[in-house]
């Protein structure tokens, strides 16, 4: 019996050995060959002549000055919102802390647009109130972007706020330490790490985003625009690739500071729920700057729907569905139907693909394991521009270039690391010891898979399907450089349309992005309240 149950061990981890060199190899040919094929490209002239330019200098500074002024801004913002949500109570907490996550469900160059429409030249804001000056450049991409990452930013903090350690506060309340005493002693040495990769994500996400510069950014040019602008307008693949490695070295910051930093924090003992009294006062005002915030999220999404069935803003204010007809006569349904194929095939192969990775390098110890899991998570520090344009150059003249496949390829490499790292943590939580249980009593590990650990995640699942079909729906920066007219996502017709000064057609394309994911984001939500209803019953 024991030489048996130690054959079939060996077997057992022979089996899993050869699917991890399988998935190394996979993860290996399209994650590190291509980023490390386009810095091989790059020469010392080549760098050298970019460094030169006076427009790279600009760039580069333009860059790094909206990216500092708007992550201070975001989460500054998000830091009071999460208090808010997190340390009072008022009503419709928990409604206005998804309401506020919407920005997450549309293109970032959406944001953009939405800031034209309504502080533009002929924007509804400005004309409404006669305003002087104008939204484009700096403070323009400065506003885009805090609403484009002040969701992020909340989430992570209202995460950080919810499993803060309540005693430490009731122990320096009864021994008489005043507030501010608390604050620079307790909260701020709890808040410095966690705020710190904070800070890393929503200013990496920023200086690497081109959508909303490109929209409403102007003369006042970014490194992400002057990449697209080198590659897609003058073909110039020698110096997108060496901007593409400067748009690296933020994302690799982050990255390291995450990976050296993570699970650091995690305690071994339950954490009280820091205590909230009641307050008229503080209540009343966490209401009103809520409210406040979530009108001016509002603002942008509402003008898309009202701009798409006006008939030419600002010259024929009669409603119509003209725009509508133009829109779909462009095109706008067969590309619609694309992504919704790209988005469905990449939901479920991102899936599968995130959660097998994760039941080996949770579950299985070894050196494999870890090296698998350093690279699983690498597609975090690769901003999406940079890696479709590796993309390009990698795998030109392939069977694949060109084609469908290639989209659903690049979106399920670009998005993969955070639906892992969800599966990855919820596998870790399981007992460890089920495999060898079940090795002892002769129960297979697909049995195990199937019957315990799918059930077992399937909240976790739902999660990561519907992160990759939201994603997916809405990127640009990724699939810009390897769509073809045939195979093109609804997305890029964004930027199409803006170039041909046809916003309400861009608009319409938006709320078409913004109804696809609440649709998916829904369904999600009411099939995890039914499995969580089934397993109360249970």
């Amino acid at each position: 019996m024991t030489a048996s149950v130690r054959t079939a061990g060996s077997g057992y981890f022979q089996q899993s050995d050869f699917v991890k060199l399988l998935i190394g190899a996979f993860l290996f040919i399209t994650v590190i060959c291509p980023l490390a094929f386009m810095l091989a490209k790059m020469t010392g002239s080549d760098i050298s002549a970019v460094i030169r330019l006076p427009r790279f200098r600009e760039a580069l500074f333009n860059s790094l000055h909206t990216a500092a002024a708007a992550t201070v801004i975001s989460i500054v913002l998000a830091w009071f919102f999460a208090l808010c949500i997190v340390r009072s109570k008022m009503l419709f907490r928990e409604i206005f802390s998804v309401f506020v996550t919407l920005p997450m469900l549309i293109p970032s160059i959406s944001h953009g647009m939405g800031l034209v429409l309504l502080l533009g030249a002929n924007g509804v804001i400005t004309r409404t109130f006669s305003l002087s000056g104008t939204i484009y450049g700096f403070g323009g991409i400065v506003l885009g972007s805090v609403l484009y990452t002040f969701p992020v930013a909340f989430l992570m903090l209202a995460d950080i706020l919810k499993y803060e350690d309540g005693s430490p506060y009731e122990a320096a309340s009864v021994l008489g330490i005043p507030g501010k005493n608390q604050f620079f002693s307790i909260t701020f040495p709890y808040l410095r790490k966690p705020l710190i990769a904070v800070v890393f994500a929503v200013f990496t996400m920023i200086v690497t985003d081109y959508g909303v510069p490109l929209m409403i950014g102007g003369r006042y040019i970014t490194l992400p625009v002057l990449m697209y602008q080198e590659v897609i307008g003058l073909l110039n693949f020698n110096r997108g690739s060496v901007i593409g490695s400067f748009l690296l070295i933020p994302a690799v910051a982050a990255f390291v500071f995450d990976l050296l930093n993570r699970d650091r924090a995690n305690q071994n003992f339950v954490v009280q729920e820091k205590q909230t009294g009641k307050s008229i006062l503080r209540d009343s005002a966490a209401f009103c700057y809520v409210i406040i915030v979530c009108l001016m999220i509002a603002l942008p999404i509402a003008v898309f729907a009202v701009l798409t069935f006006i008939n030419s803003y600002p010259v024929d204010m009669s409603l119509s569905l003209r725009n509508i007809t133009r829109t779909l006569n462009m095109g706008a349904g067969r590309y619609l139907v694309n992504s919704l194929i790209i988005a469905a095939w990449v939901a479920v192969l991102g899936t599968v693909l995130s959660w097998v990775i994760a039941y080996f390098t949770a579950r299985t110890p070894g050196k494999s394991s870890r090296m698998l899991h350093l690279v699983s998570i690498t597609s975090l520090a690769i901003p999406g521009i940079v890696l479709g344009l590796s993309y390009v150059l990698f795998f030109k003249g392939t069977f694949i270039y060109g084609s469908l496949a290639m989209l659903v390829l690049v979106n399920t490499v670009h998005f993969m690391a955070s639906p892992y790292l969800m599966a990855y943590n919820t596998l870790g939580k399981l007992n460890i010891n089920l495999e060898d249980v079940g090795l002892t009593l002769g129960v297979g590990r697909l049995r195990i898979i199937r019957d315990v650990l799918i059930p077992q995640t399937r909240l976790t699942i739902l999660e990561m399907f519907s992160y990759f079909f939201v994603n997916s729906m809405m990127t640009i920066s990724a699939v810009s450089f390897l769509s073809t007219v045939r195979n093109r996502p609804v997305s890029l017709m964004i930027t199409q349309f803006e170039a041909q000064l046809f916003l309400e057609g861009a608009a319409f394309i938006s709320v078409i992005i913004l109804g696809s994911n609440l649709i998916v984001k829904f369904s999600v939500y009411i099939i995890t309240k039914i499995s969580r209803r089934k397993g109360e019953m249970q």
